[in-house]
């Protein structure tokens, strides 16, 4: 077993084509053929179902080890790069959309600025998708919704922010400067689906106010809900940071009155320590939040630079 298997392996599980693979990896067809036959040998099991590109059930468990190995690999030589010289490596840092409206362009800026030879990589996407990509090893560290209750992940906070409604200006709701959840459950709202963290929270809070709150379309992914709010769809219950006080629109924002804040954190895989590229984002992040967090309206940071 060698790591040109272990890539193969991982190319085919990613682009569903062995064509496609060895395009990924630079390399004709042939030789991602032979890499997968001489890894399947090696373990004794099928790790691909040819007819649909599709990893077995053997294939999952070996490549789940195998993003962990060739992470760790990566880890060990940005660690050394970084001991002998300035640091340099590489880190993968996934964030919930509604915070990397925010705050990816000056972690961007800072890091560039502290470490020039830092190459990151952002993948925006909710909780539910971030943490497993994580426990993969597909990301370094991610920004999401907390609670994480994990026993493979490490989190810290990073700060609680209000949820709020967006309403378009148009809207009967437009015309208050709060709401109630009492009131809040006479319209119907654009609210995440049942089983997120953000609306089993929401509906915690509504069984306590005695209510129940009237889904007028449930949108998996806050960006996205609060576009729709935007774009006059509908009022929208989202998180503060999703209609930051710097934008401005056809819209307002208004505090709920009975809501508990949410929580947001950065996460870290237990399986195996940052490199320390990826310390030195999460450092950078966590001094970012501390800094910029208190001139934002309805965000309060929870962590500080030195922890």
């Amino acid at each position: 077993m060698d790591l040109r298997q272990l890539h193969a392996l991982l190319a085919v599980a990613e682009h569903r084509s062995f064509s496609a693979a060895a395009r990924a990896l630079h390399t004709v067809q042939s030789n991602v053929s032979t890499h997968i036959a001489r890894l399947e040998q090696e373990v004794g099991a099928v790790l691909i179902e040819r007819s649909r590109g599709e990893l077995t059930a053997e294939g999952e468990i070996v490549a789940d080890r195998a993003r962990r190995i060739i992470s760790e690999l990566r880890s060990i030589e940005d660690d050394l790069v970084s001991h002998r010289d300035d640091v340099s490596g590489h880190v993968r840092l996934g964030i919930i959309g509604t915070t990397a409206r925010w705050l990816v362009a000056p972690l961007l800026e800072r890091l560039n600025a502290a470490f020039p030879r830092v190459e990151i990589a952002i993948i925006e996407a909710t909780t539910t998708s971030l943490l497993p990509q994580l426990l993969s090893g597909r990301l370094d560290a991610a920004v999401i919704n907390l609670p994480a209750d994990h026993p493979d992940v490490d989190t810290r906070p990073l700060f609680d922010e209000e949820r709020i409604i967006v309403a378009p200006r148009n809207h009967e709701l437009a015309r208050q400067k709060r709401v109630s959840l009492k009131e809040l459950a006479n319209h119907e709202i654009l609210m995440p689906p049942s089983g997120t963290a953000f609306r089993d929270e929401i509906e915690t809070d509504a069984r306590r106010a005695r209510v129940t709150l009237k889904a007028k379309a449930e949108v998996d992914g806050l960006r996205l809900l609060t576009s729709l709010a935007f774009q006059g769809f509908g009022p929208a219950l989202v998180p503060a940071s999703a209609a930051p006080n710097y934008l401005t629109g056809d819209w307002v924002r208004l505090p709920v009155d009975g809501l508990s804040p949410r929580s947001v954190g950065i996460a870290v895989s237990r399986r195996s320590p940052p490199s320390t590229p990826t310390r030195m984002a999460v450092e950078s992040l966590i001094a970012l939040v501390s800094s910029t967090g208190p001139s934002l309206a309805a965000i309060k940071p929870t962590t500080s630079e030195t922890g």
